[in-house]
């Protein structure tokens, strides 16, 4: 394995994989799950930080943590810098490190002037973080696009800003705004971010097999992975990752482990949001588990029908009785 650096400021890493901040996916349960497979770092889903000022409790039900998926970064997005400061001193106690989402391309985010519309103004990212980093004692990092629109391409000034202004770290993922997540994520990128900058640099983008975890660190040189899409419903792929990059043989997981972890993630995802929330947010991740398995598109239908954990749980037993024999 290559020589990384293996620290984000104060706090190690075990490994070069982060699992990336999802909003709608990385719950409690679900970091819970892929820390277990042996992510270094997790991190929070995305934070609203006028959220967190303006319904304190609501807002901060997303930041319960547990002591097995430490190290935690805690994620934050918004648009002002004072409002960005304030809320970054209100999570000092939570998580290891503190991340600014200035890179997410949902509409409802960039109407706000928050995630990648960030890109369009780096003075202001430059606040945010001045800002940020004064109120802000533990690790402070960023995850950025590569700019907002292909004639825009501006990653490289947004990192050197970043790393002058203090962050510890930053992650790219190498597509503009206007991409989304369609077409290839551009790793050149990554490692002309990786040359240019003295901090530790992550890639994100485009990792769905071990080997592509491998071909990342080795074209770009970057310090890390960070895996996102790839990771639904496959927690595997993180054991897979560390294996190749160690040079062992690496097994898919049998049918018997996939039943086993998807009913795990169910039961600690009832037992920490209960019945409503479980039955609506574990639709979704059931049906990634099931993902290529035999009658995997008539589970699916199944599931969106059901009306309690219960049958959920049920449909599900039933399903991998059938799929295991």
């Amino acid at each position: 394995m290559q020589t990384l650096k293996r620290q984000i400021g104060t706090v190690p890493l075990t490994n070069p994989i982060i699992l990336a901040p999802m909003a709608g996916i990385t719950s409690l349960p679900y970091r819970r799950i892929m820390k277990s497979y042996g992510a270094a770092l997790v991190h929070t889903e995305m934070i609203s930080a006028n959220g967190l000022i303006r319904e304190g409790k609501k807002t901060r039900e997303l930041l319960e943590s547990s002591s097995d998926e430490e190290p935690l970064a805690i994620q934050l997005f918004g648009d002002d810098p004072q409002i960005l400061a304030r809320a970054a001193e209100m999570v000092v106690g939570d998580g290891a490190l503190l991340d600014i989402n200035m890179g997410c391309p949902v509409k409802k985010v960039i109407r706000s002037g928050a995630g990648s519309a960030l890109l369009k103004d780096p003075s202001r990212i430059a606040r945010i973080i001045i800002a940020a980093r004064r109120s802000y004692s533990k690790p402070l990092t960023i995850k950025i696009r590569s700019g907002w629109d292909q004639n825009t391409i501006n990653f490289l000034e947004v990192g050197r800003i970043a790393q002058d202004a203090g962050v510890d770290a930053i992650t790219l993922h190498p597509r503009t705004r206007a991409q989304g997540f369609s077409g290839q994520a551009n790793w050149q990128h990554i490692g002309e971010l990786k040359a240019a900058l003295s901090i530790p640099v992550f890639g994100s983008g485009d990792i769905f097999e071990a080997a592509d975890a491998q071909r990342m660190l080795n074209e770009t040189g970057c310090d890390g992975v960070m895996i996102g899409r790839g990771a639904y419903g496959n927690p595997w792929l993180i054991r897979e990752v560390l294996d190749h990059l160690e040079g062992k043989k690496s097994c898919r997981p049998t049918g018997i482990e996939i039943y086993q972890t998807a009913m795990q993630h169910l039961q600690m995802h009832l037992e920490q949001f209960g019945e409503r929330k479980a039955l609506f947010e574990m639709r979704k991740h059931l049906c990634w588990y099931a993902k290529g398995l035999n009658g995997s598109s008539q589970f699916r239908a199944r599931l969106q029908k059901t009306d309690t954990c219960a049958e959920l749980k049920k449909l599900t037993e039933d399903f991998f009785q059938e799929e295991l024999g």
